[in-house]
């Protein structure tokens, strides 16, 4: 049977039940297979965070449990994607988004290509009030649940100047997203 690499079928609910304590938070999220040409991972929430993806590659999306949204950057300002429990969504490359997971328990499985060494991915932080760019850091993705923490510390070590945004003069909140997202809240009902 080594036509098996990754195994025979595996009851999801069963994984899910095994895997429960990794859906929540700090971690959040559980990548079901390595080493196989996709990552498929399966992220729980409530979570709220403040950084942008930048994805080389098409990202599949099933809000299987409780609903989530995704925050978009799009022609120069801010738009939202609402994932509802049982909604399925592939976003193409390149769409900077930021998946928002008010709901306790919720649960998306998320499915992605390998990147081929030459397609970076990025996570970048962007003022709230105005989109301007304040970080963004590249990388060579191979796990989301190994890679993406150490990126995240280093951009919430910068210091207060470091964050502040050269067209508004915005300070970014670092880790507290809920400032974050009351700035973004505020700037879109002027």
């Amino acid at each position: 049977m080594s036509n098996f690499k990754y195994g025979f079928p595996l009851n999801f609910n069963t994984w899910l039940d095994s895997n429960a304590h990794r859906l929540k938070p700090p971690v959040n999220n559980q990548q079901i297979w390595q080493d196989s040409d996709y990552m498929v991972t399966v992220v729980g929430g409530p979570n709220q965070r403040t950084d942008f993806h930048d994805n080389p590659v098409e990202e599949f999306f099933y809000q299987f449990k409780g609903n989530a949204y995704l925050n978009i950057w799009d022609d120069g300002r801010y738009d939202r994607i609402d994932l509802r429990e049982g909604d399925i969504f592939l976003m193409a490359p390149h769409v900077l988004h930021s998946p928002q997971r008010p709901e306790e328990g919720s649960l998306c499985l998320v499915l992605e290509r390998m990147r081929p060494e030459n397609e970076p991915d990025a996570i970048q932080w962007s003022c709230a009030a105005c989109g301007n760019l304040i970080k963004r850091y590249e990388m060579n993705l191979k796990s989301i649940v190994a890679d993406l923490p150490p990126v995240y510390e280093q951009f919430y070590a910068t210091s207060d100047e470091e964050r502040r945004c050269s067209q508004c003069g915005e300070i970014h909140p670092s880790r507290d997203a809920q400032t974050w997202h009351r700035t973004l809240k505020a700037t879109e009902n002027r």
